[in-house]
């Protein structure tokens, strides 16, 4: 009995470590199986981060808004630079010999090479740290208005605005890459509102004042002052802007890209079709403010600071709808731009209204920019210093095209004529640049909404 009591007693104790033994395999498999659930959800948190971390950790380092307030500066003194000859364009072309429509083509000259120095001074200094670049953009400007302040033929200030187009168009090439490299990328909005300010700026203060102090002082000494005013913008952007490494897909290679874009081509069609009705009209908007009945030099003076205001409005209202209704709004500006030019155009003799239409005017076209940057933006985000070249193109091909072309119509078939036909196609313009965007181009929020879900869903499948 004794030994079959200890047969059982040593069974059981067996049994009793054979159950033990598979309930601590059972736990540490267990263990084990959590321990890899954790692996892999760490490394999908990894993958859906990267790109989160590259766009907002990495600007966040860097981050500068004194540096966007110098860009601003910057656009401040080059848009300044490249339409003053709208306010002085009848004492410029009288003291030179040339008509009006002649002295127009120095906004031409300025854009002519700009479609080429646009997407080209990245080309051309790929690997140049681009706060030096910004820097010698502006210079370049400064030299280019003293030497029209001393031009003595017409030929010569045409070639001194070459240069000038090179400043501007590069300067604009880079503007929106390297303010997206100053602030985080939840804040690039808000900085292109800051950076397009210079442009308000410009046609508040700059444009106007020029029209006033021509009339007082000469052209020339308007452009002198506008030099310093570059120079001045040089020094700025030196002291605030901090040191911005070229982008890494800067090249031939990624222009390249860019251009095989069916949605960036027929927009950038629409780009010009709508800048180019614009400056078709705004390049002689001092000739058909002369059908304003009794409108002095002060009163220009008025008429474009009224201009300018509305642009400084419209700029804040598009930084709103380039996040909320960027189809909407860029189909909806350039609608607004042509009822008003065309107002302008037709209806003169009533002082109060064209005075409404001009302000209308501003606003209309003080919004294209940001909005237009923005939808470059949105279609190329990962080429931005590419799509910015091309943008620029764009814009100096609509100033070539509207100034030469809206010379020719000055000269033979009037001023209304000229302003009417600049009215319709910005219209056209903003219709076909809406219908181009439809289902290619999301809000901020889409966007946000859809990176969300997708790391949502790949969480779930892992």
């Amino acid at each position: 009995m004794l030994a079959i009591g200890g047969m059982r007693s040593a069974g059981a104790r067996k049994a009793e470590a054979s159950l033990a033994s598979r309930t601590l395999d059972q736990a540490r498999g267990t263990l084990g199986q959590a321990h890899a659930s954790r692996v892999r959800e760490a490394e999908v948190m990894s993958v859906d981060t990267a790109s989160l971390h590259a766009l907002e950790s990495a600007p966040a380092r860097r981050s500068s808004w004194l540096g966007v307030v110098a860009l601003m500066f910057g656009i401040f003194a080059l848009v300044t630079s490249e339409f003053l000859p709208a306010s002085l364009l009848s004492p410029l072309a009288a003291e030179l010999g040339v008509s009006d429509g002649t002295a127009g083509q120095a906004v031409t000259a300025t854009a002519i090479i700009g479609i080429v120095a646009g997407p080209g001074v990245g080309l051309l200094f790929p690997r140049l740290n681009r706060r030096y670049l910004m820097v010698g953009l502006a210079l370049l400007a400064a030299v280019s208005n003293l030497l029209v302040a001393v031009a003595p033929e017409f030929w010569m200030l045409l070639a001194a605005r070459v240069l000038l187009g090179v400043a501007i168009s590069g300067y604009w090439s880079m503007a929106l890459a390297v303010t997206a490299r100053l602030v985080p990328a939840a804040h690039l909005g808000r900085a292109m509102m800051i950076v397009n300010t210079g442009v308000s700026m410009a046609t508040v203060v700059a444009v106007p004042l020029g029209a006033f102090l021509g009339a007082v002082w000469g052209w020339r000494a308007v452009f002198l002052s506008v030099a310093i005013v570059a120079l001045v913008a040089a020094v700025i952007l030196f002291v605030c802007l901090p040191p911005v490494a070229a982008a890494k897909e800067a090249g031939f290679r990624s222009l390249v890209d860019t251009l095989r874009s069916p949605v960036m081509i027929v927009g950038l069609v629409a780009v010009i079709l709508l800048a180019g009705g614009h400056f078709a009209g705004f390049t002689y908007i001092r000739l058909g403010s002369a059908e304003i009945p009794d409108l002095t030099a002060g009163g220009l003076a008025l008429l474009l600071a009224i201009y300018g205001a509305g642009g400084f409005v419209g700029n804040l209202v598009a930084g709103i709808l380039a996040d909320r209704r960027l189809r909407l709004a860029l189909v909806l500006m350039p609608a607004i731009l042509g009822v008003a030019v065309a107002t302008f155009a037709i209806l003169p003799g009533i002082v109060p209204l064209a005075f409404v239409a001009v302000g209308l005017w501003g606003f209309a076209f003080g919004g294209v920019p940001t909005l237009v940057q923005t939808w470059s933006a949105r279609v190329e985000p990962d080429r931005m210093e590419a799509a910015g070249g091309l943008v620029v193109a764009g814009f100096q091909t609509a100033i070539t095209l509207g100034a030469a072309l809206g010379g020719l119509l000055v000269d033979g078939a009037g001023v209304e004529a000229t302003l009417v036909s600049g009215a319709v196609s910005a219209v056209l313009g903003g219709v076909l640049l809406g219908t181009v965007s439809r289902g290619r181009v999301r809000t901020a929020a889409d966007q946000a909404n859809g990176a969300a879900n997708s790391a949502a869903t790949g969480t779930a499948q892992a």
